[in-house]
């Protein structure tokens, strides 16, 4: 007779244990579609990146490999999003040139950006006796003096989306701004491409370049 009771009593909890198992399982899974069709009907996008401008300061292979920069950039961020916002942590910014990092790396400032908003960062790129690759560094100083140089700035970073009081996991950001930055701060020239003066050997350029953007 016990043993019978123990059976009941085992069976029972068996069946216990597959309905707690198969409502926890329905649940997540009605969460899991609620979120797919929230996201599926905000429909989020992109944030939009554009290199407005860069002061150069100093730009000099001094050795072979041997290369010293002070560039200021001016970044704009837009969310295009209507319901969503965007956190940005661990942001940090740099510069490289075929494809080799030839500055340190700045950080940006972590920021929350409302629907519709913008924010504008200017940070300074720089580099201070860096090693860089022994062909890169003639071709700097051969690119330098033909007026202009091709430069990738580049955004890591990680951003967070915000719908109502939900906001989601961290997402790796990277961005790269391509642009073509001529000289005109060598001594007796005169800024070129619209380049404007505004200090001791310092030219400010004008860009507006669309940055390529991926999350």
């Amino acid at each position: 007779m016990s043993d019978k009771k123990c059976s009941h009593h085992k069976s029972k909890k068996k069946k216990i244990v597959r309905r707690c198992c198969a409502g926890l399982l329905i649940f997540l899974f009605l969460a899991l579609l609620a979120i797919l069709i929230v996201w599926a009907v905000l429909q989020p996008k992109k944030p939009r990146f554009i290199l407005q401008d860069t002061t150069i300061f100093t730009f000099n292979v001094s050795a072979p490999n041997i290369f010293s920069t002070s560039i200021q950039t001016t970044i704009y961020a837009r969310n295009p999003n209507k319901r969503i916002g965007i956190y940005y942590d661990n942001m940090r910014i740099y510069t490289t040139y075929h494809n080799q990092q030839i500055t340190y790396y700045t950080q940006i400032p972590s920021v929350y950006q409302g629907r519709k908003d913008v924010n504008i960062w200017s940070p300074f790129v720089y580099g201070n006796n860096v090693p860089i690759a022994p062909y890169n560094g003639p071709g700097l100083s051969e690119d330098q003096q033909n007026g202009g140089v091709w430069l990738d700035f580049k955004i890591d970073g990680r951003v967070k989306w915000k719908v109502g009081t939900i906001t989601t996991g961290h997402y790796h950001l990277h961005v790269t701004c391509s642009a073509y930055v001529p000289f005109g701060d060598r001594p007796g020239d005169q800024p070129a491409y619209g380049g404007i003066m505004v200090g001791n050997n310092a030219v400010k350029y004008q860009l507006a370049k669309d940055c390529d953007v991926s999350v």
